[in-house]
């Protein structure tokens, strides 16, 4: 496995001062077609029980994960879910949406989840929005201590292929969440994508070096292979291929001209988006 970038994830804070650790690429040079990473993780409520109250987005997919915890999605569009531990929710945004999430707690008070925006193509940014959560999502295994959770598309492990029930993702998004026993090893052959990345969420690997917080961008084109350090480790995959295009972000907004995010604003603030009743 040929790892071509490393990046560190920096603390933040975003909604209502909910304290994340973030990735992000905004021109589209490195993570492309992904956009940023939200990693939530705090056995303080504190940190998070702020929540993210009602805001707009235009123009991008938001892809959310929980692994500890959990939120209340509500939308303009009537949705009303609970994402709960071990489940996913999609929104591909387009023309917009008006959404909040406000943060579930178990009884150890303690959150741990992602929200991943990726971005769309030009041509599908204003088409109508679209929605999608699962809490049935497949888990393959190998022999050494492997096993990959198929968050969404579809995926090859341990010599068996399977789907996720999520599979519409812009750019053929697919995203896994890898769990690895001390010192367990994990292959993968993902040449039919343009971009692969592996966020480390838990303990570490041994090969190669990666740590907790920490992101590599990978070739895509060679053989991915992976071996846990002492206490195991927990990693995202995020796979998918290259929009290649002119990136123009503002906030919620991640449009292809100044003149879309402008226009954006303006259709938000007149109320064309519509709000959550």
């Amino acid at each position: 496995m040929i790892v071509l970038h490393k990046v560190n994830s920096q603390p933040t804070q975003d909604g209502d001062g909910v304290k994340i650790s973030r990735i992000a690429d905004f021109t589209g040079k490195y993570f492309d077609p992904y956009l940023m990473i939200d990693e939530l993780k705090s056995d303080d409520k504190n940190d998070f029980i702020g929540g993210f109250p009602a805001h707009p987005h235009r123009g991008i997919e938001t892809f959310t994960y929980m692994i500890k915890g959990g939120f209340e999605h509500k939308d303009q569009l009537g949705n009303k879910a609970l994402i709960t531990a071990g489940n996913v929710q999609w929104m591909s945004t387009g023309y917009g949406v008006v959404h909040s999430e406000m943060p579930m707690t178990d009884e150890n008070e303690s959150m741990h989840g992602f929200q991943i925006w990726l971005n769309m193509p030009a041509k599908d940014k204003l088409r109508a929005a679209r929605y999608q959560d699962s809490t049935s999502l497949p888990v393959l295994t190998n022999e050494t201590g492997g096993s990959l959770k198929l968050l969404a598309g579809e995926w090859t492990f341990g010599g068996t292929t399977a789907s996720s029930p999520l599979t519409d993702l812009a750019a053929n998004g697919a995203l896994g969440d890898l769990t690895l026993e001390s010192n367990a090893k994990a292959a993968l052959d993902l040449s039919d994508a343009e971009q692969v990345l592996i966020y480390v969420h838990t303990g570490s690997f041994a090969s190669p070096r990666l740590d907790r917080g920490q992101m590599a961008i990978v070739d895509a084109q060679k053989a991915i292979a992976i071996t846990a350090g002492e206490n195991g480790a927990g990693a995202l995959i995020l796979v998918g291929n290259k929009i290649n295009e002119k990136i123009v972000h503002m906030g919620p907004f991640v449009m292809n001209t100044e003149q879309e995010i402008r226009q954006a604003v303006k259709d938000y603030q007149q109320g064309k988006f519509g709000q959550i009743t």
